[in-house]
C-alpha cells in the first residue's frame, strides 16, 4: 500500500502453459514506484509471466495484463527485436495457411508487434525470445480477446468456456511460448452466448415476408399457434441451438422443418382425424387454414353459344373490389362456346401460375371447371363427375346438369351446374328438371360418405357436406315488362325486394317444392336476363322478354353456419352474351379427415397449365411492345 492509498500491484514471475493461467487484476493503477521481481529460470524453455493481483489477493481471469519481459536465453545470447518480429510473422503466416479456422488477420499481427503502453503506465516492447519448440504457437485472437475479434461478435474462447474448476491456476509455474498483447483496462463487455459468428448470423437473417417464424410460443403465452406453413412447436424444441434454428428458418422459408422423429411417426397411407402427422388430419389442416375455412369463388354464365370470347376475363374472375383471391375457383357455363378447350385455356391464362385445373367435365354445351391453388392440390381426393340430361331425347344435351364431387381434407363437396327448361310459364317443367337431377345424379361413386346417417338415396345433395348448385334456372319474374321496368326505375340503392316479390324461384323455395334445404344470399343487383349484346339495354327485339333473375347460385350445408357469404353480385362488364355472369364468394367450414380415402396424388392438367402460362407470357410481351412503340412514336427527332 502506497502513501496515497492506492493499490500496489505485485508483479511476479510464474511458469504456465501457453494461453492458460494468465490472469490480470481489474483497474490496476501503478504507484509512483512499482516492485518488479524478475527471476531467471534455470530450465530451458521457461517463460516469464507477469501476474497482477488486486487488493484482495484474488486473481481475476478477465483483467488486462502486461506482457512478460524478454525471456533470458540459456546461452546468454540476447535476441534482437527485429529477429523476434521476423520469426513471429513467419510463424503466424505458416499457421494461417495450415489452420483455416484462424480468425486473426495480418493487420492484427502487426499491431501486436508494435510497442503499446501497458495499463500500469510504462511501455513494453513486443519483442520476446523465440522458442525453438515446433509445437509452440501464439494464441488466436479469439483466445486473446482482441478488440478486432470482439467487434466481430465472437463467442467465448475454448479456455474461457471451461468450468472454473478445470481452469489452470495462474500461479502454476509452466512455460509459455511468447508474449500476449496488452489488453485494455477495465471490465470486458458481457459476451452473449452464441454459436455463430456475425457473418453467419447475417446470412441466416429472415426476410420480412417470412414473418411466421418471428413469433414464438412464449410471446403467445402458451397459446397454440396456427400459422400458415410454420411449425412453431418444432422451432420451440430446437430453441437451445440458435444456429440450427436460424439456418432452418432461412433455408426453409416456406416449408417448415420436420424432425426425424416426426417422419418416423408419419403415415401417409392410413391415419385418423386426431392422429399426429396425418396428411389430412387436424395438425395439417390448422397449418394451412388456421380458422378452418376455405375460400371458394363461384361463377355461372350463360354464354349464348358465342364463338367470340371476351378479350379479358379479369373482370369475371379477378374483380378489382376483392382484396385477395380465393382458394378454389368453380366456373359453370351454359350454352358454352364451341371450343371448350379454348375456354379452359383462357381461364388458366387469367388465373395464372398460382392455380391449376383440378378437374373439368361437360355435358353437351354445359361446362364445369374446377381450379385450385397449386399448393393445396395434395389435400384433394380423387375427383368424380356425373351428368344428367333433362330432355326427352337424351342425345340433345342442351338442358340438364353436370356435377363434380371430391373431398378436401375431411369435408366433401358437390358442385352442380344446370340449365332448366326455358319459358315464362313453365314453372312445373323446371321443378321436374330439378327432381330428375337430384334422383339421377350418381354421386359419389368411390368416395366415402362422410356422414352416411344423414344421407338419402333419392337426393344426391344429402350425401355431401357442402353443396353448391348454380346455373341458368330460367325462373322468371311473374310480371309484365312494363311493370317490371317501372319497379326498377323506382328502386333506390340496392333494395331489390320489390322485384323479388314476383320471383318464381323465391316463391317455389318458400313453398318447399324445389331446392329443399338450400339457401340463397340476398340479391342486391338488377336482373341478369335479357340484354342486347354489347350494351346495358334489356331486350329490344319483337319478343320484348321481361327482365328476370334467371342466373342464380344456391348452397346447402349439413351443419348450420358452415357456409358464409361474402359476395353475391353480377358482372356487368361482360357483355358478349344476353346474360350477365353472376359470381359469389364464400367461406366454407373445413374439418380434418382420414388418410385412407382415395387421394388425387397431385394430378392436374399439365398441358393446359403450360399453354395457359405461355399465353400469359405472350400477352405480356405484346403489351410491353405496344407501350414501347407508343412511347417511341411520341418522340420527335430533329436531324
Amino acid at each position: 500500500m502506497t502513501e496515497n492509498g492506492e493499490d500496489c500491484a505485485l508483479l511476479r514471475v510464474s511458469r504456465g502453459a501457453p494461453g492458460e493461467g494468465d490472469s490480470v487484476a481489474n483497474d490496476v493503477r501503478p504507484p509512483a514506484t512499482s516492485l518488479l521481481d524478475v527471476k531467471s529460470h534455470k530450465e530451458h524453455g521457461d517463460d516469464l509471466t507477469l501476474t497482477a493481483r488486486n487488493a484482495g489477493g484474488e486473481v481475476s481471469p478477465y483483467q488486462p495484463r502486461p506482457p512478460s519481459v524478454p525471456r533470458l536465453s540459456k546461452s546468454g545470447r540476447s535476441v534482437s527485436v527485429e529477429e523476434t518480429v521476423r520469426a513471429r510473422r513467419l510463424r503466424s503466416s505458416q499457421e494461417s495457411l495450415s489452420d483455416p479456422a484462424e480468425t486473426g488477420s495480418s493487420t492484427d499481427s502487426l499491431r501486436e508487434d508494435q510497442a503499446v503502453p501497458a495499463p500500469s503506465g510504462f511501455v513494453v516492447s513486443g519483442a520476446a525470445g523465440v522458442r525453438k519448440d515446433s509445437n509452440a504457437r501464439p494464441r488466436s485472437a479469439a483466445t486473446r480477446g482482441s478488440p478486432v475479434f470482439r467487434d466481430r461478435g465472437s463467442s467465448l474462447s475454448e479456455y474461457e468456456r471451461r468450468p472454473r474448476s478445470q481452469q489452470s491456476d495462474p500461479t502454476d509455474r509452466r512455460g509459455i511460448s511468447g508474449l500476449s498483447p496488452v489488453q485494455p483496462s477495465g471490465p470486458l463487455p458481457a459476451l452473449e452466448r452464441s454459436f455463430a459468428s456475425t457473418t453467419l448470423r447475417a446470412a441466416n437473417r429472415i426476410d420480412r415476408d417470412c414473418l411466421d417464424y418471428g413469433v414464438s410460443a412464449r410471446e403467445k403465452l402458451g397459446k397454440r399457434l396456427h400459422r400458415n406453413l410454420s411449425d412453431s412447436r418444432l422451432l420451440e424444441n430446437m430453441g437451445s441451438d440458435s444456429v440450427s434454428v436460424n439456418s432452418m428458418r432461412s433455408t426453409y422459408s416456406v416449408l417448415s422443418p420436420i424432425s426425424p422423429q416426426d417422419v418416423r411417426k408419419r403415415s401417409f397411407l392410413e391415419g385418423s382425424v386426431l392422429g399426429s402427422g396425418a396428411l389430412l388430419g387436424a395438425e395439417e389442416l390448422d397449418r394451412y387454414f388456421p380458422n378452418r375455412r376455405v375460400g371458394i369463388y363461384i361463377a355461372t354464365w350463360n354464354m349464348q353459344g358465342e364463338k367470340g370470347l371476351p378479350s379479358n376475363l379479369d373482370d369475371l374472375l379477378l374483380p378489382t373490389d376483392s382484396e385477395f383471391v380465393q382458394d378454389f375457383y368453380i366456373i359453370g357455363v351454359q350454352e358454352g362456346c364451341p371450343d371448350r378447350r379454348e375456354w379452359e385455356i383462357r381461364l388458366q391464362e387469367t388465373l395464372g401460375p398460382y392455380y391449376v385445373m383440378l378437374y373439368a367435365a361437360s355435358h353437351g354445351v354445359l361446362y364445369l371447371t374446377v381450379f385450385v391453388r397449386r399448393d393445396l392440390i395434395w389435400f384433394c381426393s380423387e375427383v368424380e363427375h356425373a351428368t344428367v340430361t333433362t330432355r326427352i331425347i337424351s342425345q340433345i344435351k342442351t338442358k340438364g346438369a353436370v356435377g363434380i364431387a371430391f373431398t378436401f381434407f375431411g369435408t366433401s363437396f358437390l358442385f352442380i351446374t344446370s340449365h332448366f327448361t326455358s319459358g315464362d310459364a313453365k314453372v312445373y317443367e323446371r321443378i321436374l328438371d330439378y327432381n330428375k337431377i337430384v334422383e339421377a345424379l350418381a354421386l359419389p361413386k368411390g368416395l366415402p360418405d362422410t356422414n352416411p346417417y344423414r344421407s338419402t338415396p333419392t337426393d344426391v345433395t344429402t350425401r355431401f357436406d357442402q353443396v353448391f348448385w348454380f346455373g341458368d334456372f330460367n325462373f322468371r319474374l311473374s310480371k309484365d315488362r312494363v311493370d317490371v321496368e317501372t319497379i326498377m326505375n323506382r328502386t333506390v340503392g340496392s333494395d331489390m325486394d320489390p322485384l323479388l316479390e314476383h320471383d318464381q324461384l323465391s316463391k317455389e323455395m318458400k313453398d318447399g317444392s324445389i331446392f329443399k334445404g338450400f339457401q340463397e344470399a340476398p340479391i342486391h343487383f338488377f336482373p341478369t336476363y335479357k340484354f342486347d349484346i354489347g350494351c346495358d339495354i334489356y331486350d329490344t327485339t319483337s319478343k320484348q322478354r321481361t327482365p328476370s333473375y334467371t342466373d342464380r347460385i344456391l348452397f346447402r350445408n349439413r351443419q348450420a353456419d358452415d357456409i358464409k357469404v361474402f359476395k353475391y353480385t353480377s358482372c356487368s362488364n361482360i357483355k358478349t352474351s344476353d346474360h350477365r355472369p353472376v359470381v359469389g364468394v364464400f367461406q366454407v367450414k373445413l374439418r380434418p379427415g382420414r388418410d385412407n380415402i382415395p387421394l388425387g396424388a397431385g394430378q392436374f392438367d399439365r398441358g393446359l397449365y403450360l399453354e395457359g402460362i405461355k399465353r400469359r407470357i405472350s400477352r405480356e410481351l405484346k403489351r410491353r411492345e405496344a407501350m414501347k412503340n407508343e412511347s417511341s412514336s411520341t418522340i420527335c427527332t430533329i436531324s
